[in-house]
C-alpha cells in the first residue's frame, strides 16, 4: 500500500522589515574575492523586504556614515556595504532607525561577528 505524498505549498510574503543587520569586523580576505567586492575592514549585511527598500537603506546607509555601496539587490532585497568597522555599525545603526521611525518597518538587533 502506498503512502499518500503530503504536498506544501510556500508563499513569499513580504512584509516590511528589516530581518538581518549583521556587521562582520576584519573578514577573511577570501571572502572578498568570492563576493567580487572591493576589501575594507568590515562588511555590512542587510535582509529588507519589500526587496525595493534596500534602496532607500543603501541611500540611508551612505549618507549617514563613510560607507561604500558593495552590492544591492533590489529583487532579493540584499545589500551589503563596507567600511570601517565604526562606520559600518554607524550606516547600519541609521538604516534601522529610519525605517523603524519614518517608515513603520519591524526591524532586526544589530549582530556581529
Amino acid at each position: 500500500m502506498e503512502q499518500e505524498k503530503q504536498r506544501v505549498i510556500q508563499e513569499y510574503v513580504p512584509g516590511k522589515q528589516l530581518t538581518l543587520a549583521h556587521v562582520i569586523a576584519n573578514p577573511d580576505p577570501v571572502l572578498y574575492t568570492k563576493l567580487g567586492i572591493e576589501e575594507a575592514s568590515a562588511l555590512g549585511i542587510l535582509t529588507l523586504t519589500p526587496t525595493e527598500t534596500a534602496i532607500i537603506a543603501a541611500d540611508v546607509a551612505t549618507k549617514a556614515a563613510p560607507v561604500g555601496i558593495g552590492y544591492l539587490d533590489r529583487f532579493t532585497g540584499s545589500l551589503v556595504i563596507t567600511g570601517e568597522v565604526a562606520a559600518v555599525e554607524m550606516a547600519i545603526e541609521a538604516v534601522n532607525g529610519f525605517l523603524r521611525d519614518k517608515l513603520k518597518f519591524s526591524t532586526a538587533p544589530l549582530t556581529r561577528s
